[in-house]
């Protein structure tokens, strides 16, 4: 009973196929294989942008450390929430890979609103040599509390930042389990929202380990080459992470992927709600769950074989029924007899 991470889950087998089809004779290096063509034709396909230049890396940090890059100066800061993982997870990466520019934070929140990101770019006054300058918005999509913005939100969004003319970076590593709650095309969830570039996920839906960067904006294509060579993310055999985007797009497995993923997660929801003192922290709307449980029933869950993330600690030396938060995530290949047996070591059964 694995919940702690899509990240700990298999890669399907049809990208593992796909990778063992590519595994045959010679082709180019660095992304000038003919697989590499064929997954930027099939995504300015699936996103209906032309004139989108699309970049593969194989992980989520390189994908936006590198994209918020190419789109910030070093004396500028960049407008995210607190819980944002270039934030918290990236080691400042973003930081580095920009060359040091600085990280405003918006809100208090998972989501930012408009008047909040009006009131963080406004504290920065434009044109004072002594202060940082306005930079990009950077959003999460799904958020790292599970939600996802609607698309009105995703617009209102971009048009405050439009309005100081500041590009938006979507961190999408669950790109496609936001997609599939909304039931929208990927382009109303991107460039026909306002969206300037987008990191879309694959590691975590499914794949070895590939992510590829979009900017629907081709002017920017050559910075983020050169950027991307001399961060040494730009693969030689760059075929296996064409490979995998490429088993990833055929046939739609990548939704096929979000939506059970979604759905197992809804099964999940649904069960814990007859669990005794859980009391969920934010409304499951994708893969993620955050909610709380008391420490006995969490360590019930544990001694039983579950794996999943807890938020708070620690598990041995508390009152019995204190409430800890947790993180549970599910991916495509979590079983329904694993979420079933979850519920029943949370009810005591």
């Amino acid at each position: 009973m694995s919940f702690k991470s899509d990240n700990c889950g298999p890669a399907h087998p049809a990208i593992m196929q796909a990778l063992n089809d590519a595994n045959q004779g010679f082709a180019p290096s660095y992304g000038a294989d003919d697989l590499t063509a064929k997954v930027e034709a099939k995504l300015r396909e699936v996103f209906e942008a032309p004139e989108a230049s699309i970049h593969l890396v194989a992980t989520g940090t390189a994908a936006n450390a590198l994209a918020l890059s190419t789109l910030t100066q070093p004396w500028q800061t960049i407008f995210c929430t607190p819980l944002a993982h270039i934030h918290t997870d990236e080691c400042h990466a973003p930081e580095f890979y920009t060359g040091g520019a600085k990280l405003s934070l918006v809100g208090d929140d998972d989501k930012m609103t408009p008047d909040a990101l009006q009131a963080a770019i406004e504290g920065w006054p434009l044109g004072d040599v002594h202060c940082s300058q306005r930079g990009p918005v950077a959003l999460t999509q799904v958020t790292e509390m599970g939600r996802v913005y609607s698309l009105d939100e995703l617009s209102a969004l971009s048009q405050t930042a439009a309005r100081y003319d500041l590009p938006v970076h979507l961190d999408g590593a669950r790109f496609a389990n936001a997609l599939a709650a909304l039931g929208c095309t990927p382009a109303e969830m991107t460039w026909k929202a306002g969206i300037d570039a987008v990191s879309f996920g694959g590691t975590k839906n499914g794949c070895l380990g590939v992510e590829a960067v979009i900017f629907f904006n081709p002017e920017k294509a050559w910075e983020f080459e050169l950027r991307r060579k001399r961060a040494a993310h730009l693969f030689s055999k760059h075929r296996f992470l064409a490979a995998q985007m490429l088993g990833y797009l055929t046939d739609d497995l990548w939704l096929t992927m979000a939506r059970d993923a979604n759905a197992k997660a809804a099964r999940l929801a649904d069960g814990l709600r007859s669990v005794p003192d859980c009391h969920f922290l934010a409304e499951p709307q994708a893969n993620m769950i955050f909610a709380t449980l008391p420490r006995a029933t969490h360590q019930r869950l544990m001694t039983g074989g579950a794996h999943y993330g807890l938020n708070q600690g620690p598990l041995e030396g508390g009152a019995a029924d204190e409430p800890l938060a947790m993180r549970l995530v599910c991916d495509w290949s979590i079983s329904d007899d694993a979420i079933d047996h979850f519920v029943a070591l949370a009810m005591g059964d």
